[in-house]
């Protein structure tokens, strides 16, 4: 264990071998963090979170191979909260937000200034970028690509897997989704295996995307089709 400085701990913390901790950092009651975990300054993480979780798999697994991680990494002023896990092989950037029950896996990046809501699960191998947010409820899937500036509305789920778990075929086409920059989903919406939402794209609440998402175009319905455009005002260009 090393640089840990003016850093307050709760009770009944776990800390691994070769950790380290910004000063002014502050850490909760019953929190784990596991070896080789690399944690910022002026970090706070919550009771019962667990940092640096090593990998679990299952035996027909399509996913979780047999890899060497690096430890989980949290920059600096970053806000972890109450009952989150995240992974060994995970990191997230300076100033973060991962609200309370979140779960962050391994191979998956999450860049400055971006919040993650309450119950999110956020699966391996994805990249989220700068200032984006990711609300409550929402599932991203392995293997997923979201831009920066991005908006993702409450208990929106996403999917990797066109074959639907049968069919060997299947381990040959995984993928995610992908959110360019400025791509914005609703509400209970729906994003199927491989769909891309280009720049300023938006998806309307509870639609159905089975299709790409034009740059700065509005989709809705089941299955969504073009509604219309963002109006100029929404454009990111605008808003930044």
């Amino acid at each position: 264990m090393s640089e840990i400085e003016n850093v307050s701990f709760g009770n009944n913390c776990f800390l691994g071998k070769n950790i380290q901790i910004g000063k002014n950092s502050i850490v909760g009651h019953n929190v784990v963090i596991h070896d080789d975990s690399i944690i910022g300054k002026n970090v706070r993480i919550d009771d019962n979170t667990v940092i640096g979780k090593t990998l679990m798999k299952a035996a027909n697994s399509a996913m979780a191979k047999d890899v060497a991680l690096e430890g989980a990494k949290i920059g600096d002023n970053s806000i972890i909260g109450t009952g989150v896990v995240i992974y060994r092989g995970a990191s997230i950037g300076k100033k973060v937000l991962v609200a309370d029950q979140a779960a962050i896996q391994f191979k998956t990046s999450i860049g400055d200034f971006t919040i993650i809501g309450r119950g999110v699960l956020i699966e391996s191998n994805c990249t989220i970028g700068t200032r984006t947010k990711i609300e409550s409820n929402s599932y991203i899937t392995a293997i997923s690509h979201i831009g920066n500036n991005c908006f993702i509305a409450p208990c929106v789920a996403t999917s990797n897997d066109n074959y639907a778990g049968r069919d060997k075929e299947r381990f040959d086409h995984f993928k995610g989704i992908t959110v360019h920059d400025g791509g914005r989903i609703g509400v209970n919406a729906t994003i199927l295996p491989g769909i891309t939402i280009n720049k300023d794209g938006m998806v309307a609440a509870g639609a159905l995307v089975t299709k790409d998402v034009p740059e700065g175009k509005i989709v809705a319905g089941v299955p969504a089709k073009v509604f219309g455009d963002v109006p100029e005002n929404q454009l990111l260009k605008n808003n930044l």
